[in-house]
């Protein structure tokens, strides 16, 4: 259990691990005492590596990568990174004010890059999301699927070693998802990036990553990993995708009937 809360160390040191968790916790102060979000927390990413955050909701998913990310502190154990992670929301946040190419060059010129150079680093961006040619289209001229290839373009921008994504395409209908997946797992191949991915989404998980790590609740801990062996690129209608997924829902089913969610 955390007790009082303390300036935990959160550093940014090459560590030979894209991130390392260790035994973090972190609670909040209500009106009724302190809540105790996630308890004795330790997860490694390696370098490369495409790691899945699965959980119910409210077990702190987001909560640990707003850790991760640096947006707020955990109150004991200790978050190291191999320099400043990208985030990427559920919400694009993309300035309606500007094109899909002046937002990437916002995330260019935040990281220094020299204003001659941005235009060209921002095509290259939309290229490489698969949206060449959309340099100069508003966001309001953007489906949302290709609202949130700008949002990647511009979290890739950031030439971070580590892609924090906190359920993108939730809000995203089945088809364009499904597009999106096959286009981040293409990005994460030819990029090696380490992922740290959180979904609710059992089958989104599986598909997607190396490793799934599912968080139990109240407080949030982890409760089971397991290691994805199947080749890519997956489909959501795998044979192999499928029964893993079942195996992780039993589980995740298991922390929903003990803790009385949903």
């Amino acid at each position: 259990m955390a007790t009082a809360p303390t300036q935990a160390p959160h550093t940014d040191v090459s560590t030979g691990y894209a991130a390392r968790l260790t035994n973090v916790s972190k609670s909040f102060t209500t009106t009724v005492g302190r809540h105790l979000v996630l308890d004795d927390v330790s997860i490694d990413v390696a370098p490369g590596e495409f790691v899945t955050l699965l959980g119910a909701s409210g077990c702190g998913k987001s909560t640990l990568l707003n850790l991760v990310a640096g947006l707020d502190r955990p109150s004991t154990g200790a978050i190291t990174r191999d320099g400043r992670p990208a985030l990427m929301f559920q919400e694009h946040a993309l300035f309606p004010w500007l094109t899909a190419g002046k937002n990437i060059e916002l995330a260019l010129k935040l990281r220094g890059v020299p204003k001659p150079d941005r235009r060209g680093k921002a095509e290259e961006l939309l290229e490489l999301v698969r949206l060449k040619g959309a340099y100069g289209k508003r966001v309001h001229e953007l489906s949302g699927g290709m609202r949130q290839r700008v949002a990647l373009a511009r979290a890739l921008a950031q030439e971070s070693s580590l892609l924090l994504m906190d359920e993108p395409f939730a809000a995203l209908d089945a088809i364009t998802r499904d597009v999106l997946h096959d286009e981040l797992t293409r990005i994460w191949r030819e990029t090696r990036l380490s992922v740290l991915f959180v979904t609710h989404n059992v089958r989104e998980a599986v598909r997607l990553a190396e490793r799934v790590i599912l968080l139990g609740s109240r407080p949030g801990r982890v409760i089971r990993q397991w290691r994805v062996g199947i080749p890519q690129p997956r489909r959501l209608e795998d044979a192999a995708v499928a029964d893993l997924s079942a195996e992780i829902t039993e589980a995740l089913r298991g922390e929903i009937r003990r803790h009385g969610q949903y």
